[in-house]
């Protein structure tokens, strides 16, 4: 059996594993674990409890629950496989089909179907919604609350750059996922994603799981440095999230070569390629 294993990826904490690792890590017990779905608009996936965040999950991602400590739950996240503590108050135990995700950069959640009544939260791109009902161009929620219509969808989009480039301006966050701060991996994760295309949480990861691309760099290619991801726009313009400038912003890819050189943080690594068509679950 092993223990050394990629803990972000790894369903187990030091006293439990999901019964699909029996015989490939030792712990001392085992669970089948128990669905759950993140009912908060946003939340901190953390190494540890009250440790510091890896990722976030957003509103009505789809989890399993492995263990509880006081309270902090540790989960894996459908979508990517991702481990973490997070509230255990920020858990539902309710599992509505889910019907639609929110395609906007971010979106309000109102008390009723009317755009002067008093909002309830906000939400952002990629959040999963249980719609229930339409009325007056908002969609009623599972959970409580109207969407406006304009904001969701039950389909995916078909361009991950043009899905990027609505997320322009959004602040620079370490481990964000989210309109309200995002760092270059949540970015490439949520052009993707909005398109069906699964991608991995972080960088290394995404690295690993796309082909180079062998032809020169195209339009949603993933451009790699150690420890930083764009998405190019085509074979000169690239998107990400990073910290120069502490946004998501555009920039020349070659300038972004040189001026990463400079600053001691390169080589540049290359392009990889996910696939065009979309392969993952929608919404």
């Amino acid at each position: 059996m092993s223990t050394a294993m990629d803990r972000r990826l790894t369903p187990a904490t030091e006293r439990i594993a999901l019964e699909s690792l029996r015989g490939v890590v030792l712990r001392p017990a085992y669970t089948p674990g128990r669905p759950v779905r993140l009912a908060v608009p946003l939340a901190d996936l953390c190494r540890a409890p009250q440790g510091p965040r890896d990722r976030q999950v957003n509103f009505g991602a789809d989890l399993t629950l492995l263990d509880q400590q006081q309270d902090w739950a540790f989960v894996q996240a459908a979508a990517d496989g991702y481990c973490g503590w997070l509230r255990a108050e920020d858990l539902g135990q309710d599992l509505p089909a889910i019907t639609h995700r929110v395609r906007a950069p971010a979106t309000h959640v109102y008390a009723q179907p009317d755009l002067k009544a008093r909002e309830l939260m906000s939400l952002s791109l990629g959040a999963r919604l249980s719609v229930t009902a339409l009325q007056a161009g908002f969609a009623r929620l599972a959970q409580g609350g109207w969407v406006p219509v304009q904001h969701i969808s039950d389909q995916p989009a078909s361009d991950p750059g043009a899905v990027a480039q609505t997320l322009l301006g959004t602040p620079y966050l370490w481990g964000g996922n989210s309109r309200w701060g995002i760092d270059c991996s949540g970015l490439a994760q949520a052009a993707l994603s909005a398109c069906a295309q699964p991608c991995p949480g972080d960088s290394d990861l995404q690295e690993a799981a796309f082909p180079p691309a062998a032809d020169g760099i195209r339009r949603n290619d993933l451009l790699f440095w150690p420890g930083h991801v764009a998405l190019a726009l085509d074979g000169q313009n690239m998107i990400h999230a990073t910290a120069f400038a502490m946004a998501v912003i555009l920039e020349p890819i070659q300038q972004a070569i040189a001026r990463i050189d400079a600053a001691g943080q390169g080589p540049f690594r290359g392009a990889r390629r996910p696939p065009l068509a979309a392969t993952g679950q929608f919404p």
